[in-house]
């Protein structure tokens, strides 16, 4: 019998979400802005966790307040549903811390992030208080 994909991707999506979450969001909101609730990036990213206009406009309700940290980490979290979702359906496991943050600033780049995106998700590793042994990109 053929496991069924979706519910198997579902199933995935938990463990991105696991006993680190919190942890991942204070630390992405850090990185990124500094916490900064009115910051505003050179591509127009906007919130504490700088996420690019096209990203808020799929994830955010119309109500939704870009300077609001709740409504901000609400659209956080759905863009990173998706995103862990495809991620675990294409590689079978929950993305690693560092692949967790280059997943949220340069999704394209998750095989191979470049060096910027790479000393971005060592620092993300380190907010999370993860040995600098794991803050590397696994090889797929």
């Amino acid at each position: 019998m053929k496991p069924n994909v979706t519910l198997l991707a579902l199933a995935f999506a938990g463990m991105c979400f696991t006993s680190t979450a919190m942890d991942r969001w204070a630390a992405l909101s850090q990185i990124e802005s500094g916490d900064n609730d009115k910051a505003v990036g050179r591509k127009g990213e906007i919130s504490r966790f700088q996420i690019l206009p096209d990203v808020w406009s799929a994830f955010a309700t119309d109500k939704a307040n870009w300077e609001n940290p709740r409504d901000a980490l609400t659209v956080a979290k759905e863009t990173m549903k998706k995103r862990c979702a495809d991620f675990e359906q294409t590689y079978h496991r929950a993305p690693t811390d560092f692949e967790f943050y280059v997943l949220w600033n340069a999704p394209a780049q998750v095989e191979q992030p470049g060096s910027a995106v790479s000393e971005r998700a060592k620092r993300f590793c380190n907010l999370l208080g993860k040995d600098k042994n794991l803050a590397e990109s696994p090889k797929h």
